[in-house]
Parts: structure tokens; sequence; C-alpha cells
């Protein structure tokens, strides 16, 4: 009987696990355990050490591949050189934190997590890297014609083969993060900021290739510019005039990601991702068909008639879809409000950006458990927020109703510790402040007397306390003030002076 009812209590246990699971809805893990323990169990830190390996070894073959110089039949085909990486690391570097930390700071209403951002970046650096390298080069040795070589073989792999390619490489990753984490991918910023982050790091290993590659051939030709000065005139044109290229044409197939992601339709979910890899596809051809055909006034009105368009396009659609995010979670909390789960200040303070960094600033100043409860209050709340809005849309079944009272649960129990709506100033450190509680502690000075004005010792039984005070009470609360504060001791009749 026992094991029968052991069995009959395990039954909707593990049919309650793989309901969660279905719908990608995480279980929160047991906080009462130690964190080392909960980081062993924990199988995305086990994926992303394995991920982390891959990573080394990918860039590793490529190193081996592109920086020492390689006999080949007839001749020897140089490389880089180990004294030309240093310095295109730091010049691709200029242009890859700026951009990937512009892309996190965009994703602000539900950011990913540390290992999501490093596996993303990971990918489009080592991994998108080496397998666009190696296909790009085996298709370029293919499209050449026998015989002397065709000048244009470049040209062609550039616009018929590395479009497609390095589009497919970079996104891979997403649609890797969109089976392990479709539960996180709660807008279209979402699939903008991890596919411009695979982007930006394909670009980041990209150009110091490229970089690499000018300094090298600077140096050993004679009569040209300085190594130095023509690697600074590529990193203009590559680092600073089109270093939002492949963040923008793999942002394509984000967009398209999370509106499958985020649609209830199969054939949306199905059409979406292949019309944004098209896209993707599309801007980048364009881009290696521009860049290769053209030159001089010609590159430029191209740039400034189609490509800088695109770029404020893009950061108009990503301004907007802050702002349609902000509705979005107010609109979802008011229907908590309503049913009497929620106070009527909490959607208007989880839907704007500026409350909630004032709120994490001031938590900042008000102790590490404030800040940890702050920072646990918004992001459940906005997990609350867009699981409603998924049971609305029909993408997650009344499974998420479980979920849903674990959040309301969470909310209450950490709302008395954190910071939702901030008011005033912060409680800012202040020498001040400081420096009035230190004279504070001196004893307050007794008046009149030595301790009265310009006076530096207390005189608290200079004078009897009046009658109806106790005895030892300070003299300052029994002194009057003005011309009766004036006193003279008594005369001595005898008194005289001596001598007489």
């Amino acid at each position: 009987m026992s094991v029968t009812a052991s069995a009959s209590r395990r039954a909707p246990r593990d049919g309650l696990t793989r309901a969660l699971r279905r719908n990608g809805i995480p279980r929160d893990p047991d906080l009462n355990e130690p964190l080392p323990k909960r980081l062993l169990k924990n199988k995305l830190v086990w994926l992303s050490v394995v991920m982390i390996l891959v990573y080394v070894t990918m860039l590793v073959l490529l190193y081996r591949q592109v920086v020492p110089d390689r006999e080949v039949p007839g001749g020897t085909l140089p490389g880089l050189g180990t004294e030309a990486i240093p310095i295109a690391v730091k010049y691709a570097a200029i242009t890859a934190i700026p951009l990937s930390l512009l892309f996190l700071w965009a994703d602000r209403f539900r950011p990913q997590r540390f290992w999501v951002w490093l596996m993303t970046f990971g990918w489009g650096a080592c991994v998108a890297t080496f397998i666009s390298a190696q296909v790009n080069t085996w298709a370029a040795r293919h499209l050449s014609i026998i015989g002397d070589g065709d000048p244009a073989t470049a040209a062609r792999a550039a616009i018929y083969v590395a479009p497609f390619v390095e589009e497919a490489s970079k996104a891979t990753v997403l649609f890797w993060l969109a089976i392990l984490m479709r539960y996180q991918w709660v807008s279209r910023l979402s699939g903008i900021v991890l596919a411009g982050l695979s982007g930006a790091a394909f670009a980041f290993t990209e150009n110091i290739l490229y970089y690499g590659r000018v300094y090298r051939y600077a140096a050993r030709t004679f009569g040209q510019v300085p190594p130095l000065e023509a690697l600074q005139q590529l990193f203009m044109m590559r680092g600073v005039i089109t270093c939002f290229g492949h963040p923008l044409f793999t942002a394509m197939t984000g967009v398209g990601l999370a509106i499958a992601l985020r649609s209830k339709s199969k054939i949306v979910r199905v059409i979406a991702p292949l019309a944004g890899y098209c896209v993707a596809v599309f801007l980048h051809m364009a881009f290696n068909t521009t860049a290769t055909l053209f030159q001089g006034s010609s590159l430029l009105f191209i740039y400034l008639g189609v490509a800088l368009p695109l770029v404020i396009g893009m950061i108009i659609f990503v301004v907007r879809q802050l702002f349609r995010e902000g509705r979005l979670i107010r609109e979802r909390l008011i229907d908590y409000v309503r049913v009497g789960w929620l106070p009527e200040s909490d959607p208007r303070a989880m839907s704007r950006l500026r409350t909630r960094l004032r709120a994490l600033w001031h938590a900042v100043f008000a102790g590490p458990e404030t800040f940890l409860a702050t920072i646990r209050m918004q992001r459940a709340i906005t997990e609350l927020a867009y699981l409603r809005d998924g049971l609305t849309r029909g993408i997650i079944d009344e499974t998420g109703r479980v979920r849903e009272k674990q959040l309301l649960a969470k909310i209450r129990s950490i709302r008395g510790k954190a910071i939702i709506e901030p008011e005033g100033r912060a409680a800012y450190p202040s020498l001040r402040r400081r420096r009035r509680e230190a004279l504070a502690a001196y004893p307050p000075p007794s008046y009149p007397g030595p301790a009265g004005l310009g006076g530096n010792y207390p005189a608290q039984n200079a004078f009897p306390a009046p009658a109806g005070l106790p005895q030892g009470a300070p003299a300052a609360a029994s002194v009057p003030l003005g011309q009766a504060a004036t006193q003279y001791s008594e005369v001595d009749p005898s008194w005289k002076p001596p001598g007489e």
C-alpha cells in the first residue's frame, strides 16, 4: 500500500514537471542548498563549461591556421604574424566593446543571465568565425578558374557564398538558445540583443584578421604606407564607418525568431525565422556587393543614402520597442491590481525604466540585502507580467498558473525589503553628517559661566538648582537670561584690605 500511495503521489508531480518543461517554465532553485551543490546540479552550468572548451578549441585552431606562416605547394603562405595580433586586437576591441555594451543596455526590462551573454558572444567570436573561414575558403577555391586563376574569385565568394554562410553560422546560437530558454525570449528586444551580440563578436574576430593582414602586408611591402597608418585607414572604414554591418544583419534573424516564439500560429513560427534569415542574407549580400563594385563618391553616396538610414531606422525601432514593452508590462500588471493581488502603485513603478533605475540606485546605498531584494523584486514582477501576456496569447497553457502563484508568493515575501518607488534622495554617505555626529558627542555648554560663550568645559553645578528641580540638574536649565542673569556673592562685613 505504501508503494502504491507513494507512486500515486509521484505521478501528479512528474506530470507537473513535464508540463513545466514543455512550456519552458523554469523552477526556482532551492536556496536552502549550498551554492556549490546548486551549481553542480544545474545543467546550464555544465553546458557552459562544455561550450567554453569548444570555444577555446575553435580559437586555437583558427590561430594556428591564420597566424603562422605555412608551407604550401609552390612557396610559403605568409600569416598574420605574432607581432600584428596585439595591435589588431586593440583596434578591434575599440569597436566591439562599445557595441556589446550598447546591446546589453538595450534589454533593460528582462535582461538575460550572464552565461547567456557569454555563450552568445563566444559563439560569434570563435565558432561562427571558424566555420565561416573554412567554408568561405573552400567555396572560393572551387569558384576559381583552372589556369592562371580568376581575379573575380574573391568577389564571387564575398557576394554569393559569404552572406549565406556567415549569417547561418552567427544565427545558429540563436536557435539553440530558443530551444533551451524559449520562456526567457519575451520580446523582440531579446532577439535583437542576442543577435546583435553574436554579430558584434563575429565582427570582432573578423576585424582582427583584416587588421592583421593589412599590417603584415604593409610591413612586407616596400614603398607603401607605414603598417600602422595602413591599419588605421582600414580601421576607419571597418571599425567606425561600417561597424554596424554584422550586428544589423544578424538582428533581422533575431527579430524573426522572437516573433515566432511569441506567436501562437504554427505558420508564423515557421515562416518568421526563415523570413528574418532571408532579410539578413539580402542585406549582407547588398553590403558586400556595394563594397566590392563601388568606390569613391559612389560608395559614399550609397552609404549616406541607404546604409545610414537603415541604422537610424533600427535605432528608432529599438526605442519604440522599449516604450512598447513598458506599456505591455503596465497593462498586464493592472490585471493583478484589479483582483487585489498587487497594489495600484506597482504597474506604474515597474513599467518605467527611470523609476526602476532610481530604485536600484537608492538600494545601492541601503545595503546589500536591500539591493538584492530590489533586483529580485523587479525580475519577479517583470516575469509575472510576461507570464500573464503568454497566458493571454495562448502560448503557455494552464501550467503557467503554477508559476504565477510562485511569483506572487515570492513578490509578497520580498516586498518589505525591496525599494519599489524611491522618494527623495538616496542615502548618500556624508562627511558633514559624520562631523556633526562627532561634535554632538560633547556635552552642551552651560550658560553663563566658563562653559558659556567661549567656554570649554561644563559648569553644571555652577549654580544651585531652583526649587522644583532635582539636585544635580544642569545649571543651564535653571539660570535665567538677560539682566536677571547677573548674580553677586554675599558681602562679608568682616572683610578688609590686608595690613589694616
